[in-house]
């Protein structure tokens, strides 16, 4: 796990610098950074603009005493993709857009929930034969 952030923290900046280098020749480093500044200042936008939307969802599923288990992980979601969003780089956008954007979020959250499901069903069961020994 430890391997993998850090292969994360800096494989990612990496690749994200060689396509910007690479976008900047391609368009202009002036509409480079202008893409990069327009991500966020969208990204930000709809990012507020999304949490806001779950959070009163999140309040009416309560209300009606529902379990809102699908807007907790959709806040988490677009929580990421805020971040992405602000973080300078063109795959970080493009996987912030696709956390947030609420057609593209189903298709994210539902495996995510089977793998988190899967883990804490063989977490409960390691546990239960540490305790069994």
């Amino acid at each position: 796990m430890l391997s993998t952030l850090i292969l994360l923290f800096v494989a990612v900046p990496i690749i994200e610098l060689y396509i910007l280098i690479e976008v900047g020749q391609f368009i202009g480093a002036g509409y480079t950074i202008l893409l990069v500044i327009s991500t966020g200042i969208v990204g930000a936008i709809l990012a507020k603009f999304e949490g806001l939307r779950v959070w009163h969802g999140l309040q009416k599923d309560l209300m009606s005493l529902k379990m809102p288990t699908n807007r907790i992980v959709d806040g988490v979601l677009i929580l990421i993709g805020g971040v992405l969003l602000l973080t300078p780089g063109i795959i970080t956008d493009i996987i912030g857009f696709l956390l947030i954007i609420p057609f593209t979020r189903p298709i994210i959250r539902e495996p995510l929930k089977k793998h988190f499901a899967k883990k804490t069903k063989q977490g409960v069961k390691d546990r239960i034969k540490v305790i069994d020994v």
